[in-house]
């Protein structure tokens, strides 16, 4: 007998009138363990935990604000004519895009005042920050959003996907791509990928790190956000995360190559304080 199972529940817990939600629970997740690793790596690269905590704490509030913002700015024409939902952000609707142009701004401004190279703290950051994208979608699919197309009950069993998880993906009357699946695993490959390649000697320059992980998010949000039904759009026709993550992609790659042959011609590089070395072979 086959088991049918039906959507799974968004809420996680109830203590009287307070709802906590599952997409909470997976965003507050994937930061306590971001923060975590980011710690333990800052160690290993001269950064005080304290100067990483005090990061975070001007951080959370400022990218969850922005993350908002960006949802809601280019939504305007709802939000407008419903205001009381803008703070709703446990119902799902926070840009990804817009987190972290807001965790930048404070993560760049953080660092000039504490004297701690920009460069330096970003790599130290980008892995652990796309790892909690990661575990972040988890939240979207316990909210049933960031779907993808229509496709066939036969399609998502062809996948090998477990049948609770196939459940979930029966949105609005029919099956639909798990966009969120394919995110979630690109950017967990992306962890692993940087966590095994960053302390390899002459991989990375420093600051490479960081744009390795733009290069790389950047370019898999292209393609899943290509199959979203509910991609933010500029003038109707545009899907904007898409040309966000063209541009990014662009950007990272040629960032990367310009810093390598300025390194090169200059004869130097920095290190770990900031500091500029010379070298024949950096």
């Amino acid at each position: 007998m086959k088991l049918v199972l039906g959507a799974l529940n968004p809420i996680a817990l109830r203590l009287g009138p307070i709802e906590v939600h599952w997409y909470g629970v997976f965003i507050a997740s994937a930061v306590i363990i971001a923060v975590t690793l980011a710690v333990r790596e800052g160690l290993r690269r001269g950064i005080r935990p304290d100067d990483i905590y005090d990061m975070i704490l001007w951080a959370l509030p400022f990218t969850l604000i922005a993350a908002r913002l960006y949802y809601v700015g280019f939504q305007w024409s709802y939000y407008s004519q419903n205001p009381g939902e803008i703070i709703r952000i446990w119902d799902g609707g926070i840009a990804i895009y817009g987190g972290l142009i807001g965790a930048a701004i404070v993560v760049i401004l953080f660092c000039r005042s504490r004297f701690v190279p920009v460069w330096l703290m970003l790599d130290v950051a980008a892995p652990t920050v796309i790892m909690g994208q990661g575990i972040g979608r988890w939240g979207n699919f316990m909210n049933q959003e960031a779907f993808g197309r229509v496709t066939s009950l036969s399609f998502l069993q062809g996948l090998h996907l477990p049948q609770w998880l196939i459940s979930q993906m029966y949105i609005n009357g029919a099956y639909r791509q798990p966009t969120f699946l394919y995110e979630s695993v690109w950017d967990l490959l992306g962890f692993v990928v940087l966590m095994t390649t960053r302390h390899k000697k002459g991989l990375y320059k420093q600051g490479e790190v960081f744009l390795t992980y733009v290069a790389w998010y950047s370019f898999g949000r292209f393609f899943t956000e290509g199959m979203r039904t509910d991609s933010l759009m500029l003038f109707g026709v545009i899907r904007i995360s898409q040309a966000l993550s063209v541009v990014l992609f662009i950007g990272s790659l040629t960032l990367i190559i310009w810093r390598r042959r300025r390194l090169t011609e200059n004869r130097w590089y920095l290190d770990g304080s900031g500091q500029k070395i010379a070298t024949e072979n950096k």
